[in-house]
């Protein structure tokens, strides 16, 4: 099983992760074109695509949706509240509804050989979930968009090989940047964003013997930079109360505007 996100940050998510036979993007909040160029990477055309999985409803995460899906007509995947906002959207153009299938927060359902899950996560949205995926004995998710963690959410996280995992601002360069001051307040909320430090906790509390690879993603272009998020959170790691320790683990950050390397577990 493999990833490779596409594009991750806070202008745009789509993120590819598929098998040997089966084929699956989370997200398509870049455009059509971005997403074929990037899924040439992984050797993979829009016509191999099974299946979009959409977290939420926010345009960083499904403008590239309706031209994608008018060429290639493959079964878009979300929460009923999820789909219902994406119906409501017009600059999306035409979507045909029965393209739409619903899914249910803790339930699993396969896509091909894949084994598909999600969880549902504290962001500003309809009814948003992040997304995990079994291939055999390999364990992959995608978590970003969180305000916050829960035992819940590291219940769901546990015992995973690879992990792309929000790491979207810098609290002190958040608060001294130029947002405005209810944009800041939304981000630093339940509802709203991990910090560099909070997905540095989240992974220290996760930490175990068959995680393989970290991928830091959805970075604020405005409140953070790569090395930082990465600096950051291997510091946390190193700092948690368990006997890991940064270096066990290889940790990637997802670049913004072009494909990352593929993972392969």
């Amino acid at each position: 099983m493999r990833m490779c996100p596409i594009a991750s940050g806070s202008s745009g998510n789509s993120i590819y992760v598929g098998s040997d036979n089966t084929h699956i993007l989370v997200d398509a909040g870049i455009s059509k074109k971005r997403i074929e160029d990037g899924l040439k990477t992984v050797g993979v055309n829009g016509t191999d695509i099974d299946a979009i999985l959409i977290t939420h409803e926010h345009s960083d995460h499904i403008q590239g949706l309706g031209v994608f899906v008018r060429k290639y007509p493959v079964p878009i995947y979300g929460t009923p509240a999820t789909l219902k906002q994406i119906q409501c959207m017009d600059y999306l153009g035409y979507i045909p509804p029965e393209l739409f299938t619903e899914i249910s927060p803790d339930e699993e359902f396969m896509l091909g050989d894949i084994s598909v899950s999600s969880m549902r996560i504290s962001h500003d949205a309809a009814d948003p979930v992040a997304y995990s995926f079994a291939n055999g004995d390999k364990h992959m998710a995608i978590a970003t968009d969180m305000g916050e963690y829960t035992d819940y959410t590291l219940d769901h996280l546990k015992d995973m090989d690879a992990l792309l995992i929000e790491a979207n601002h810098d609290i002190r360069m958040l608060q001294v940047g130029p947002y405005p001051y209810q944009l800041k307040q939304r981000i630093l909320s339940e509802r709203g964003h991990l910090s560099n430090e909070s997905a540095g906790r989240l992974l220290s509390d996760i930490a175990c013997d068959r995680l393989q690879t970290i991928i830091l993603g959805h970075l604020s272009k405005e409140n953070n930079l790569p090395e930082l998020a990465y600096e950051t959170v291997r510091l946390e790691i190193e700092s948690g109360d368990n006997e890991y320790h940064a270096n066990d683990f290889e940790m990637i950050v997802a670049k913004r505007s072009e494909p990352t390397r593929i993972v392969e577990i």
